[in-house]
């Protein structure tokens, strides 16, 4: 039997051994022959954006063989002449465009695979909403078959399938996409005033210190702002929010920015929540966090597990005071003044202090 889509089966002339993948893309009929000769068929390289991955999570090594050759993304790379380790390889055929915005900046590349001919006007589309209209795009079709055409860019209406675009970002203007530095300007976030703020945002995730793959809980998330810089680091998060109308705020942000699939948006009460949740590698705490949360909280925590709460009333500083006391750390206030104008001349407007305690299990 052979699987594949069916331009796959075309090509090889599966005739009646061939088996169409199920739309929604699904395994079941091909695991359901285990034992049996099966052949799939998928992209060129099926361990880079391609079903080799899904399909070795469910089988033991000895009960497959992949044989790769050049995919897309080398394809394109080949024909533009661009360094493979210097490019971003996205997957946009059934993802997002919004994934782009991570990584997009002045000088970067990008290949990206999408869904069809009519994706790459709608690619173009979003680039221009989002700032990048002065990229350079290339339309690269049918990469390494008898159509293959690469064309400067997107306005064509006779774009095939399958189909990615080169994105070149040398012309974009300085300061293009996102900073990695922590602390992003507060008004790229949706929020009801219910946000840590920038210059606060910054000390916290220098305080959590996220790695690539790490699990934050992000406990009161409000916007979700801690969330989405944890997950522009390359960890995921589970944010807990106990009003609707603000998880809307944090769902809304993480799509955004591109980082929805990394991040889990929780609404309730959090500690009917708690002891259900996979083991975080850090914990942020917001200024909701009172001495039953905190007593509940540490418990659960791992071993070498990190965790941050920052307070700005009186109630909540002797609270973490007490953790402090108790669990060991650094507890360090912050206090943040801005100049603002008062009349002719200017003065300083300071901000609510900010008790911020960080401790490691």
């Amino acid at each position: 039997m052979v699987f594949g889509g069916p331009r796959h089966l075309a090509l090889v002339g599966a005739g009646a051994r061939g088996r169409e993948w199920p739309v929604p893309f699904d395994l079941a009929p091909l695991l359901a022959l285990r034992g049996r000769r099966v052949a799939m068929l998928v992209s060129g390289d099926p361990f880079w954006f391609g079903a080799g991955g899904s399909v070795a999570a469910h089988l033991p090594p000895a009960e497959w063989v992949a044989y790769p050759v050049a995919g897309t993304f080398s394809l394109v790379a080949a024909r533009l002449g661009w360094r493979m380790e210097d490019v971003f390889c996205l997957g946009l055929h059934a993802a997002p465009y919004a994934r782009l915005r991570p990584v997009l900046a002045r000088g970067v590349r990008v290949i990206c695979t999408l869904r069809d001919g009519a994706a790459v006007g709608e690619l173009a589309t979003w680039l221009a909403a989002n700032g990048f209209s002065d990229a350079r795009l290339m339309v690269c079709e049918c990469m390494g078959g008898p159509r293959e055409r690469v064309r400067a860019g997107t306005d064509w209406p006779d774009v095939a399938a399958p189909v990615a675009v080169a994105i070149d970002g040398a012309d974009l203007p300085r300061g293009a996409g996102l900073s990695r530095a922590s602390g992003l300007p507060d008004d790229l976030f949706r929020h009801d005033g219910q946000i840590t703020k920038r210059p606060v945002r910054a000390l916290t995730l220098s305080a959590l210190s996220p790695r690539p793959q790490e699990l934050l809980w992000d406990i009161g998330g409000g916007s979700g702002s801690i969330s989405v810089e944890w997950c522009l680091s390359g960890g995921r998060a589970i944010c807990i929010e106990a009003r609707e109308d603000r998880a809307a705020n944090i769902r809304a942000n993480a799509e955004a920015f591109g980082i929805a699939h990394r991040v889990e948006v929780r609404v309730g009460a959090t500690l009917p929540m708690l002891s259900d949740l996979p083991a975080p590698d850090a914990v942020f705490v917001g200024g909701g966090g009172d001495a039953a949360l905190h007593e509940a909280l540490w418990p659960l925590l791992p071993d070498g597990a990190r965790v941050v709460a920052n307070g700005v009333t009186i109630d909540t500083e002797t609270v973490l005071a007490d953790c402090h006391a108790r669990h060991g750390g650094t507890l360090t206030r912050i206090d943040i003044a801005e100049a603002t104008a008062l009349g002719r001349f200017r003065d300083w407007q300071a901000a609510r202090p900010v008790v911020q305690w960080r401790a490691v299990k």
